[in-house]
């Protein structure tokens, strides 16, 4: 099996199935490291269509599946849900007070079981092994950590391949590839200046860091306007500024929780050098007591894919969907942890986005010029992804990159 009508005839069969699945991780999620039900469930899934099982990464599955000689394969979906309380109305929403599927993980994980279920029963169309494997805490960055520090790259054989897909806010049945960064490097900032605290009805006797702090965020504003070469991508945005409790007192610190998007290592250097020589200079300047503290966490890096393996997904979708459906995604702004697994094994990946929004809907507002206010896009309270067309060009988008290594006529 192995042509467009075969496969796409196959997964239309086990769409019931795929659709039961995603329901019931929409319905029940779970927040990252913390996936206990939803990883039960897909080990069960996995074991009960011939896969091993490994538990790696606390809640981390890889399902292997050894099908004779031939290249090795490993397809990532994420599992985590986020702190999002729903506001979707759909019959299947969350049952879980304050915690949705807002981000489309559950429609990953539907997808990889549905791709894992297609290989598990149509073994004649291809060789080698199926490592498909889903990732806790995409949400936090710790997952991908997570495994990889657990041993996932002395546990598994290494792969020629790394494959992993997102949905995104764009008309459902649209899949969107490239090459290069597809998506940013993410890094969050927290910084605490230091201040010195006094009565506010006497100012004179403080080094006042709400003042300090809002000087620092007007001049943050400089280092993309004024410091970054027009044309190259940075995104710095102060998220939140936190100092004192009461009208009456002037604090003696303030916190700053900075984010940082870029697509290039030395543009992400320079805007944080550039940080800290700006925190630095304005507390010097305001007379501040003590040197200010810098704190990185949740710190994702770049998605870029690999030009050789991209253009072999590329061609494989082109060559099964129909003309029109493919087509070059731009460089999302968003980040994701996913390049640290197939970096920590060092092998080439590949990642694209698919879209989930009913067409008609996507059309009209683009036609008015609204997407960004009528479509929810990912982490939205109302974020929810059309089921059909959506589970079913996930799920073939996944089986197609697949056979495009593992399919007997790609190893010829």
């Amino acid at each position: 099996m192995g042509t467009a009508q075969e496969i796409t005839a196959s997964i239309l069969e086990q769409l019931p199935w795929q659709e039961e699945l995603y329901k019931h991780f929409h319905r029940h999620p779970e927040l990252g490291l913390k996936e206990h039900e939803t990883s039960a469930r897909i080990c069960e899934e996995l074991e009960d269509l011939g896969y091993e099982a490994h538990l790696i990464g606390g809640t981390g599955i890889v399902g292997v599946l050894r099908n004779g000689e031939g290249p090795v394969v490993l397809a990532r979906a994420d599992m985590d849900a986020l702190p999002v309380t729903e506001d979707t109305g759909l019959e299947y929403s969350s049952t879980v007070p304050g915690v949705m599927h807002a981000c489309g993980h559950d429609m990953h994980m539907a997808t990889l079981l549905g791709a894992a279920k297609f290989l598990a029963e149509n073994q004649e169309s291809w060789s080698g092994t199926y490592l498909a494997l889903f990732q806790p805490a995409e949400e936090t960055a710790a997952g991908a950590k997570a495994m990889v520090d657990d041993g996932l790259v002395d546990r598994l054989p290494k792969p020629a391949v790394a494959l992993a897909q997102h949905v995104m806010p764009a008309e459902a049945g649209m899949i969107g590839t490239t090459a290069g960064p597809i998506l940013s490097a993410g890094d969050c900032l927290r910084i605490t200046v230091h201040g010195r605290g006094a009565h506010g009805s006497m100012p004179h006797n403080s080094v006042d860091p709400v003042v300090l702090a809002s000087s620092i965020v007007l001049k943050l504003q400089t280092i993309v306007s004024r410091e970054t070469q027009p044309g190259r991508f940075a995104v710095l945005t102060v998220g939140a500024l936190n100092a004192g409790a009461t009208a009456n007192i002037i604090p003696d610190r303030a916190q700053l929780l900075l984010n940082i998007r870029t697509y290039e290592p030395a543009i992400r250097q320079h805007v944080i050098d550039s940080i800290q020589r700006i925190v630095r200079g304005e507390c010097q300047a305001a007379g501040s007591p003590k040197e200010p503290e810098f704190e990185f966490y949740d710190q994702f890096p770049l998605t870029s894919n690999d030009e050789a393996a991209n253009a072999r997904i590329t061609e494989a979708f082109e060559a099964h969907f129909a003309d029109g459906q493919v087509y070059q995604a731009d460089p999302a702004t968003a980040s994701e942890d996913f390049s640290t697994i197939p970096d920590a094994f060092g092998i080439p990946y590949a990642y694209w986005t698919v879209g989930c929004v009913e067409k008609q809907k996507y059309q009209d507002a683009v036609a008015k010029g609204t997407v960004s206010a009528d479509i929810p896009a990912n982490h939205s309270p109302f974020f929810a992804p059309v089921i059909h067309p959506t589970l079913e060009t996930g799920t073939r988008t996944q089986v197609v990159a697949a056979l495009a290594y593992l399919g007997r006529g790609a190893q010829d």
